[in-house]
Parts: C-alpha cells; structure tokens; sequence
C-alpha cells in the first residue's frame, strides 16, 4: 500500500524527515496519530530496524491500536518488535530486567493508589499523627510530586524551601512520612506509579553501562503527547536521545491540561532550546469538526500568552452556531440538557453513543444521570469505580500479587484473613509491628517466628503458617503453569471461589461480586490467547498488565449505544458528534482554585479548548443562575470563557421545560434580556416567543379541564400533539396523543401535566 498518499502534504513532509530532532505540533483533530504511525512505518521501510525503535504514548491502548496499524503496512512480525507503550508500561519491563540492580526483586509489586494510601494510612497511625492534618491524598500527593522532581526523601530534608512549605502547611512530619513510605516500599519489593519514573532516573544515572545499552538500542525516539510529559519523563527522555538525537515529539501546547499531574508545558515550549537545530512541522488542518468551532474554538485559545502559534482550519462544512443555554438552576440545566438530547436523538434517529456530557468535576454528574434514568437512557460514567477497583476483583489479584512477590505487605494486609480463617486484627498487628521494628517484610515475620518473636498465639501462628504454606505452594507453580491454568488454582484454593459462591442467593449483589470473578479469569484466558508464541504467558506477565492499566485502557463493554458522562480530562484524545459542555460558570468552570495567576487561568482555557474541540458536528455550553454547594444555593454568574467565543459563532436558547413550565413565577426573567454575567445581551430576537405558552392551561386533574378529542396540547417530553383517543374516567382517566415526531403515546391525565394549547 502507497501509505503516503493518504496522508496531505503537511503530513507527509513530517512522515518523511526522520532524522534528527523534530517536533510535531498537531493542532485538534489534525490526524496526529496518523503521521506518528506513519512515521514509524516509513522509518522501518526506509531501512530502521524495528528494534531500534521506541514509541511512547499516551494510553496502552493507542499503542495496542498504533501496533496494529503499522503491521498492516509493514507486516506484524516487524511491528511487534518496536518497543512500544506508556511511559510506565515500557520503563517498567526495563526495571524488572534491571531490578537486581536497585535492590528490588524481578517480580516486585506495582502499588496502586489504593495501596499507597492504605500504607501511608498505616504509617500516620503507627507515628500518632492528626489524620485530619495528614489526609493521605495530600500526603500522596506530595511524596508523588517530590519524586516527579527527583527528589529523595533525603533530599526532601535539605530542602529549606520545601521544609517551610510543610511548616507553614502544618505539616512538619513529611520528612519522616516520606522516608518510613519509600523503606516500606522497599522491604516490601514493591514500587508505586511514580517509582516506575523515579527509579528508571536512578538506574540511568548511576549505571552509566546500562544508560549505554538502551542509547544504543533506541535509535529512534518517538513521544506522543509530549505537553503532558512531567520532569522525569523529561529527563529519561533526554538521557536516552543524547547520542543518536533520532527524537521526534508530537503534540499541542494548547492541549496541556495535566499540570496537577506534575506535567510541565515549558518541556515543549522549550524544546528549541534543547535542540537547536530540530525541525518544526505543523498540522493545522482539523478533519473534527465544523468551521463554526474550529473558528469559535481558535478565538478562545489565542488569547494565552506562552503558547506555540498556529492557524487550525478545516475544509468541513459551516455548521451549526455553538449553542449558549442559561438554566435558573443546576436541576433544571439537568434536565433541560438530557431532554436536548432525547429530542435530538429520537427526531433525528441519532444513537446514544453520538452525545457526551462533559463536566468540570465528577460532582457535576448527579443532576444529569437523575434525569438519564428517568427517561431510561442509557448513560455511562467514565472514570468512576475502575472493575479493577472492585473488591473482589483486589482480593483476588492480591492472591496473584503474593504468589509473584511473597514480600507484598499491601497484599498479605488484604487477604490473611480472607477468606476469614481465624486470624484477627490484633494478631496481623503484631506481625506489622515485629516487620517495622526489625526493618523486615510481614512474610519474612510469619515464616520465621524463630528469628523475628512476634507476641501471638501459638493458634493464630499456626494459622498464619498455613497461609505462607499455601502461597509458596502457588508460588512453586508460577513458572509452570500458564496464567489461566494457575488463576483457577488460586481462586479455588484460596476459598475465595467458594466464599462468593455461598453468596450467590443472597442477592444481586453478591451474584455480580461472583460474576465479576468469572468476568477476571475470562479476561486471564484472552490475555493467554493473545499471547504470541515466544512471549510469556505468565501470572507475573498478566499482573504487570493490569497494573500499568489506565481507565482509559479498560474494557467498556460490548453496548457502546451510551450517552458518555466524563470530566474534560478524561475527554481528552476523543470525540464526539455532540457534545454538551455544562457548569460553564466561574468559580466552577474556570475553577476558583486556578484564578491565582496567569498561568493557572491559561491552563483552564486550554481545558475550554480541549473541551469545545471534542465536537465534530454541534457543540452547546450551558450555565445556571444558581447551584447547590455544601448544601447552600449559591447566586452563579456565567463563565467568562463564553465571553471569549465571537458572537458571530453562538446562538441563544430559551430552554423549553422552564418556558413550559410554572412561566407565571418566572416570566419577568424570560421577557426582558439577559446576560448573567456576560459582556453580550440575550435579545428578544434571541429568545423564542413566549407570550402564546403563558396563556396555556394545564391539565391538573380530569375535573378541573374538560379536554375532547382534537384538542392540541404540549407534553413536557414529546412535545405538542393533538388528542386522538379519550378512555375511562375522573382519576383513570387516559388519553391517546398523537406526537408527530414520536408517534401515538397513552398518558395518565393526572399525572401528565399537558398543556392545553386551544384555550
């Protein structure tokens, strides 16, 4: 296949020039992935060999996807030998063939956020500190942004300027927080997200011979999303790229959203000065979206001052106007905005899977799935309770995790007693108290009580002793047994399959608690299945990829035919025909927290523009007058980022259930003008007449109204239609409507709320 004919000229211009630095800036929707996959295959059909090669991105996903796609031009056997994946996905199997190296075992535990903050939860306590001073998230946080700046924990206390931090903070233990976690770890042969960064900058640095080896066998460096990189991704990135320079970065400043993450804009802003003498290719046109939110979209954006300039156009047609509605309250943006997208879907045939609701925080959701269910739309919630989160789903991975590294505290803390088999809590901390005080791991206590004495009964003992039994027993069997095969044995060993199983009649519940397990060895036996001859078909291997995955790599299920529900952050990378972009508010939306210098507004506008840039076909932004917060209604004024946007790109909406609905307590705010906080006026020719469905009556009950077949009427949810069929009488009493673009409905009169439009 002539892959380059698919691509315009700016495009084939980047694919081409693979040597040297070069940095690709792809404005939204600009076919980024494209070139990058391009690139890469046109690097191997130019004579790169595949091995030489390492891809970086964003999600395993995009990298499973990008594989695939570069195997259909230059063959499967050569795309799988390109070292390809996320940051922490490809440095990860780099550590563990290196891990002797640092001290940590080849099988060493991948923490996750749950299991750090379990820990930490466990060091405050053990050092009798205020809880409500020392919030693990803050805690986490704060450890995981010194490692992201290489920071030790010794380094941490030379810090003067971080020590003030933490004394002004109220905070003064962090020193001795940060130094307990990190030995913790450590004893424990486990490593948290931001160690997979931290301790691949530590291996680089300090084992000269093995920063020689990967300099040599990546060639060719690619990074995609290059503005989300964070200091350490930075420096191995450069570590690796010193000699050859083969390093290409694609992305968009105007994208960089991740500054909470520790991402730093200036790595791509600055990557002139890095490499002077790089080359710069611009992809500027947008196959997204219409004109009308290109053009709305690149009016926002110009307004941030550090940004690299480009002019995103497309050649897609007009459009629709972005469409600006303002509630009187968050409910009612709830349901105006869920009923918006039933009428659209039913009167224009559009699936479910084409809208998206995007939000600044999760909060947000509630007023949005309240509605969805009433009217029984299908919805999802994207970065909600992860199936790898759940439960069940731990307690059986933390059999697997002990079974690769006997030495996982976090592990043996969750399941020596489950399934319940008699040790209590007093016992476990014994064992925890006897590991610190020796400076040791809790298995090294419960297989050794000879040489670490804990203060338990010689019952509890016993018991403890029958698990360490059972877990070398599946330990034996690690390199023997593939990953499907040794899973069964655990989960029926174990007594988990049992336990669940007992609870099958209990409820809904617990029969999904066991059908998220068959679920877990179902996906064991695809990930054997998949598995290509020659690579391993391991527990360990299996384990490694479940925990580098992001929520973006999981598994949605086969009925995609969803109304998604996200934040912005999670938006970024996808698009969707219709997109509802809600709490435009300030304070919400731009956050109050980021109204502290330029650079935090700037980041929130590019938030906008990641937001906005999602809509392919119709984009509408939608605000309330006041919301509920901390339970208390707060008077909301409209964000200024609406502000931002060119009249001539926005269009005004009256929301139809508050014009239809209780008008006599509201009509002075739907008769004259308003702005709620903008520099433009909501004129009349903006909002659709009112005057006809303020003289409407409704229809409270069967005496108060005598409706007859042929009357026109409005329902909240169909419409206006014209009664075909009267049934029954007083309370029972019914009506056939005909709904032009919905059909032939039967209504309760009494509880329908019609609104009579003949009177």
């Amino acid at each position: 296949m002539n892959y380059l004919e698919e691509l315009n000229e700016n495009q084939r211009v980047a694919v081409e020039n693979i040597d040297g630095p070069t940095m690709v800036i792809a404005g939204a929707g600009s076919g980024k992935t494209r070139v990058l996959t391009y690139r890469i295959a046109h690097m191997i059909h130019k004579g790169a060999d595949p091995f030489n090669i390492m891809a970086l991105t964003f999600t395993n996903k995009a990298a499973r996807e990008m594989t695939d796609r570069i195997a259909e031009i230059v063959g499967d056997g050569e795309a799988r030998n390109i070292t390809m994946g996320t940051f922490h996905s490809v440095f990860s199997r780099i550590l563990r063939f290196n891990a002797d190296r640092l001290g940590y075992p080849t099988n060493f535990t991948i923490y996750d956020t749950q299991d750090s903050k379990s820990l930490l939860k466990e060091i405050i306590k053990g050092f009798n500190l205020d809880e409500k001073a020392y919030k693990t998230g803050n805690v986490l946080g704060r450890i995981s942004s010194a490692k992201n700046n290489l920071i030790s924990p010794e380094d941490y206390k030379n810090n003067l300027n971080i020590q003030k931090e933490d004394q002004m903070a109220k905070r003064p233990e962090m020193t001795r927080i940060y130094r307990s976690y990190a030995k913790r770890c450590f004893n424990a042969g486990a490593m948290d997200f931001d160690d997979l960064l931290y301790q691949t900058n530590i291996l680089l640095r300090d084992f000269p011979e093995v920063l020689s080896h990967y300099q040599q066998k990546f060639k060719y460096i690619l990074v995609d999303e290059y503005q989300d990189t964070n200091f350490s991704q930075y420096l191995i990135v450069k570590k690796l790229a010193a000699v050859y320079e083969n390093i290409c970065v694609v992305g968009d400043d105007a994208q960089s959203i991740y500054s909470f993450r520790g991402a730093n804009i200036q790595n791509i802003l600055n990557f002139k000065k890095d490499y002077p003498d790089f080359k710069l290719f611009k992809l500027e046109q947008n196959y997204r979206s219409t004109k009308n939110i290109v053009q709305a979209a690149n009016g926002v954006i110009a307004r941030n001052k550090d940004q690299i300039k480009k002019t995103v156009w497309t050649d897609n047609s007009e459009g629709d106007k972005i469409s600006v509605i303002r509630t009187l309250t968050d409910n009612e943006e709830g349901k105006v905005v869920i009923n918006k997208i039933y009428d659209k879907s039913k009167s224009e045939g559009i699936s479910y899977q084409n809208f998206a609701i995007l939000y600044r925080t999760n909060r947000q959701s509630r007023t949005f799935e309240e509605t969805l269910r009433k009217l029984n739309i299908p919805y999802k919630i994207y970065g909600g309770l992860s199936f790898y989160q759940r439960k069940e789903i731990k307690d059986l991975l933390a059999y697997f995790r002990l079974t690769a590294n006997p030495h996982d505290n976090e592990a043996i803390k969750r399941v020596i007693n489950y399934p319940k088999r008699g040790i209590g809590k007093t016992s476990l901390q014994n064992v925890i108290i006897a590991a610190n005080q020796y400076g040791v791991s809790f298995w090294d206590v419960i297989t050794d009580f000879a040489t670490y004495p804990v203060d338990i009964n010689a019952g509890a003992k016993n018991k403890m002793t029958e698990f360490a039994t059972m877990i070398q027993s599946f330990s034996a069997q690690l390199n023997q047994l593939d990953a499907n095969i040794l899973a069964h044995e655990i989960a029926k060993t174990s007594g988990i399959l049992k336990e669940l199983h007992s609870d099958k009649d209990k409820g809904p519940e617990e029969v999904e608690r066991y059908q998220n397990i068959e679920e877990l060895i179902s996906a064991i036996q695809t990930f054997v299945a998949n598995q290509a001859d020659g690579e391993s078909k391991s527990l360990s291997e299996f384990m490694m990829d479940v925990a580098l995955l992001t929520d973006a790599d999981e598994d949605k299920g086969t009925d995609k035919n969803h109304v998604t529900l996200m934040t912005i952050h999670s938006s970024k990378g996808l698009e969707f025909k219709h997109v509802h972009l809600v709490g435009l508010e300030e304070n919400l939306f731009p956050s109050q927290l980021a109204l502290n210098s330029r650079t935090e507004l700037e980041e929130e506008r590019r938030l906008f523009y990641v937001a906005i840039t999602r809509a392919k076909s119709t984009c509408t932004l939608s605000y309330s007058n006041s919301r509920f917060q901390w339970g208390n209604l707060i008077t909301c004024e409209a964000s200024r980022f609406i502000d931002e946007i060119d009249d001539k790109f926005l269009t005004f909406e009256t929301p139809k259930r508050s014009a239809g609905r209780s008008l006599n307590k509201r009509k002075s705010s739907y008769n004259t003008p308003f702005t709620g906080g903008l520099n433009k006026s909501f004129t009349s020719k903006s909002l659709k007449p009112i005057n006809k469905i303020e003289s409407r009556s409704s229809i409270k009950g069967s005496s108060e109204i005598d409706v007859k077949v042929g009357y026109n009427v409005e329902h909240d949810r169909f419409g206006r239609g014209k009664i075909i069929k009267l049934d029954g009488n007083g309370s029972d009493r019914k009506a056939v409507i005909f709904f032009p673009n919905h059909g032939s409905k039967t209504v309760l009169l009494r509880f329908a709320n019609l609104k009579i439009l003949d009177l």
